[in-house]
This record gives structure tokens, sequence and C-alpha cells, in this order.
């Protein structure tokens, strides 16, 4: 597959403040002129996929027809082991009005309803979709695993990093800087965060 590159100005077809700051700290150093679909006033697409690449790719497609410019979408969330998986696809919407304290708080008592056995574990998952006005698109997709942890802990990051815990480390996603969580590594080893190992094969690929 000959993969295109991404210059210029793109769009970053997301209107959740989080994905975009870390959408724009992982796009900066590549010299590209990151505008918000909120700023343009692109409307928030139904996502009637039923993966994550092809809700990412809903979310890109619409940005880059609406707006003419090459588009650049997230679709992520957390699946946890012992709920087959759940949330998944449906992250965002647990989260009712954005309360992920309460999406967070129905995860554990799921959990404990079904007796699901300790470690509780799960991963979070991000595709990558950019689109470009004519109708080429690009995908890419990365996955982390870890542990959950109950009482949430810790106020960086945003959605369900309080709980998650990556395998390998004792702190959540909750408690690191974006530094630690998003950096890429200069020696080309793996990044640590889910966006961020989707972003490694995205940068290879395109930038």
């Amino acid at each position: 597959m000959t993969h295109r590159k991404l210059t210029g100005k793109v769009v970053a077809a997301t209107h959740n403040k989080g994905k975009l700051v870390e959408l724009r700290e992982l796009l900066g150093p590549h010299g590209l002129e990151v505008v918000a679909a909120g700023a343009l006033g692109l409307p928030e697409p139904e996502e009637t996929g039923e993966t994550f690449v092809a809700n990412a790719l809903i979310k890109s497609r619409t940005a880059a027809g609406l707006s003419g410019l090459p588009a650049l979408a997230d679709d992520s969330g957390l699946c946890v082991q012992g709920l087959d998986g759940a949330p998944g696809i449906y992250s965002a919407r647990w989260a009712l009005d954005g309360d992920f304290g309460a999406a967070m708080e129905r995860i554990r008592r799921e959990l404990e309803a079904r007796a699901a056995p300790k470690p509780w574990r799960g991963w979070f998952v991000s595709a990558l979709a950019i689109s470009w006005p004519d109708g080429h698109d690009e995908t890419f997709e990365g996955r982390v695993d870890g542990e959950l942890q109950f009482p949430p802990r810790g106020t960086a990051g945003f959605g369900y990093d309080p709980v998650f815990t990556p395998d390998g480390h004792t702190r959540s996603f909750g408690e690191m800087s974006s530094i630690e969580k998003h950096g890429l590594p200069a020696d080309g080893s793996l990044a640590l965060s889910h966006r961020a190992r989707a972003f490694q094969l995205l940068e290879k690929a395109c930038l």
C-alpha cells in the first residue's frame, strides 16, 4: 500500500478538549497547522460504526468533506475483560453528560455484580483515521493493556485514565504527566498510551 503524506493544515475532527490537546501535542513537532473542528463550526456526526476504526472514519470523512481539508479523527475507548469488552465503542456514552466519574463507578458496580475475579483487567484502544477531501483514507490502531483499580487515582488526563494502570507501571494514567503518557520515544521503542502507539504507526506512514 502506498501511504499519502500529511502536510500543511489539518482538521482535528473532535469536539473533545482532552483529545484535541493530545492530538496537537502529537502533531505539533511535525510543523502541521492543527485547526479544531469546533473552530470551523463543524458538526459532530452520529457514530454508527461497530468498531473503533469505523467510527473514526465517520468523523474524519465528515470533517474532510465539509472543510475541504485533510482531517484526523480518533475513536478510542476502554474495554474491560470482566465485562466482555464493554464499554468499548460506547465508552463516551457510558459517561452521561460527560460524567466519567459515574461511568467509572458503573464499571466497578458491574464488575462486582458479576463477581469478576481480580485483578480486574482491561485495555485501551485508539483508532486514528485520516481522510482527504478526495476520498483517500488512512487508518491506524493502537492498544495498551493494564489493570483497573478503584477508587480512581489522579486528576491528570481525562476519561477513564484514573482507574487504568498500564502493565509494567504502578501509577494510573490519571497520575502521569502528558509527556509520560504520550511522549514518543526517541529510540523508536513502543510508546506507552494507546493513542501514542497508534500515532507511531501514522507517523511512520504519513509524516
